[in-house]
């Protein structure tokens, strides 16, 4: 890249990450740090909530996936996205949010015992940094393959970024990483959508994309088993990597890890508890969904028009890199690469700030430290958010190892997410025992373990593929998690099982709820009028994500 280009890529993220650490004076109380004193507007979440969403990850992977297996993932981004903030705002956040607890694994405590909490966090400490190594490796390939760094000079790039996000993250918390992800996310968008333009331009728009498909036929390289070039501009043309998954059971794979991105991801429940009112908290999640879809769609199309121009490209994840490189000039490049990078930061320290969030409260202050200052578990939480983003760079080998990044992801997301998705949603629509949860969440575990070590590791001869599928692996999933939660819950009922009620924590647990504001149903002096209800705009959301299924299918 040239002085420019750096200087554009230094010039917008530099003063992006100074004003977080402007933001992040006067940050002291655990309310503050955690919640943002539950005082943040609809649209400020959204922007975070979206630049959240779309991580440095987002760009090369799934130009990646799309450049070998095509169309299939704008299901994640489409039906299962707005599925899965409909069941995190409307349905499930709510239940948290009117409780006064800070974390959603705070309400497995209440609602299934202490155990399903610690679980809750660990799990999704693991879940969420294995994300984190997929940014981190896609940063470094965009800095190696765009910015023309050595390996070394880019992993050390790569680590800056890491430690200047954890920095002004443990020192602001959630009010400063919001406002920081709201100024990221503009950058990301613009950045985004000039290399669409750019390589629309060069491949010569749809149709023509479309005739170089067709052209291409099967003989390109890097291909899904069983699919022609021509195949990848079809949601239903992936049939899997073996060639033999229905394309209506890979949509409702991707349907089910959106719902548990929304729901299970302290990264994006911690915004929303962070609202200043219910009805900001729904009109955040859509306007965080409305935003992402383009630029999500943006790199998705990518993939497709790489193909088209590059047809025997192998390596899919540096196809985004490589395209950015060829396609673009002096200035738009350093353009690009400062959207990736703030990218990357908006979601390092989200990660950062929720994860620590879950281990101060439900592992450290929980079962370890219980009654300290207020001061001691703020502190508490900003030393573990360098901890945790450190975490993340021990996922590397085996995502460098994989076909891409999201192949790594997939299969590991149905081994205790899918579970953990299963048991918010069992607590908040049923009335399954207390004692309960911990069974489905292990069934479940049990056979997500099993499945993994099959897919992954050691081929089980007696077990069929159609079982332990990554897409099969969904569904049975949620059967296994359920049949736990029934068989338990029906073994309880017949023992006459007293249900034992949720007992509170004490100590600063509970008075640090107590300091949280007053429940508001919605910021107005009067009730909402109809044009802003937030049924409305999902609505909305829903019809433009199905009628992009059909199209596309």
């Amino acid at each position: 890249m040239s002085a420019l280009d750096w200087l554009i890529v230094l010039g917008l993220n530099g003063a992006i990450i100074a004003y977080g650490f402007f933001r992040a004076r006067g940050t002291r109380t655990s309310s503050e740090w955690f919640l943002g004193s539950r005082a943040l507007p609809w649209w400020l979440v959204g922007l975070s909530m979206f630049a959240t969403n779309v991580d440095s990850s987002d760009y090369v992977s799934i130009t990646g996936t799309t450049t070998s297996e095509g169309l299939h993932i704008m299901s994640v981004h489409t039906i299962g996205s707005i599925s899965g903030a409909l069941l995190a705002a409307f349905l499930i956040v709510p239940v948290i949010y009117r409780a006064g607890l800070y974390t959603n694994a705070e309400f497995l405590e209440q609602r299934f015992g202490p155990s399903t909490r610690v679980m809750s966090a660990l799990i999704q400490i693991q879940y969420r940094t294995s994300v984190l190594g997929m940014m981190i490796f896609s940063l470094y390939l965009m800095l190696e393959g765009v910015a023309g760094l050595e390996p070394a000079a880019a992993w050390t790039m790569v680590g800056a970024l890491v430690v200047l996000s954890a920095v002004y993250t443990a020192w602001g918390g959630l009010r400063t990483v919001v406002v920081t992800d709201a100024l990221q996310g503009i950058v990301m968008m613009v950045g985004g959508l000039v290399v669409l333009g750019a390589v629309w331009s060069a491949v010569g728009g749809w149709d023509a994309m479309l005739a170089r498909l067709d052209a291409v036929g099967e003989t390109a390289q890097g291909l899904a088993p069983g699919l022609a070039a021509s195949d990848l501009a079809h949601v239903s043309g992936f049939r899997g990597r073996g060639g033999g998954t229905s394309p209506i059971v890979i949509l409702l794979g991707w349907t089910i890890i959106a719902s548990g991105y929304w729901t299970v991801n302290h990264t994006q429940t911690m915004r929303l508890m962070g609202t200043r009112s219910l009805w900001d908290m729904k009109m955040a999640a859509v306007f965080g969904v409305a935003l992402s879809l383009p630029l999500l769609l943006a790199n998705e199309m990518m993939g497709l028009f790489g193909r088209g121009l590059f047809p025997d490209f192998t390596q899919g994840d540096a196809m985004y890199p490589h395209l950015v490189s060829t396609y673009l000039g002096v200035g738009l490049k350093g353009l690009v690469v400062a959207g990736i990078l703030s990218a990357a930061v908006s979601t390092f320290d989200s990660m950062g700030s929720a994860l620590s969030a879950l281990f101060t409260r439900d592992i450290y202050a929980r079962f370890l430290v219980k009654d300290r200052p207020d001061r001691h578990y703020v502190l508490a939480s900003r030393w573990a958010t360098g901890g945790i983003l450190v975490l993340g760079f021990a996922y590397l080998p085996f995502i460098m190892s994989a076909p891409n990044m999201l192949t790594a992801f997939r299969s590991m997301i149905s081994v205790f997410v899918t579970p953990l998705f299963v048991l918010y949603l069992a607590g908040t629509l049923t009335g399954v025992p207390r004692q309960s949860g911990i069974f489905g969440l292990l069934t479940g575990g049990a056979y997500g373990l099993v499945a993994f070590l099959n897919r992954e590791i050691v081929d089980f001869a007696w077990l069929p593929e159609w079982a332990t599928g990554q897409w099969e692996a969904f569904l049975w999933s949620i059967l296994f998690t359920t049949i736990g939660l029934a068989g338990s819950a029906a073994w309880l009922r017949s023992r006459d099982a007293a249900a034992s009620s949720a007992s509170a924590p004490g100590g600063w647990l509970e008075r640090s709820s107590e300091e949280l504001a007053e429940v508001r149903e919605h910021p107005f002096v009067t009730s909402p009028s109809p044009a802003r209800n937030p049924w409305l705009y999902a609505g909305l959301v829903s019809v433009v994500s199905v009628l992009l299924i059909v199209i596309f299918w």
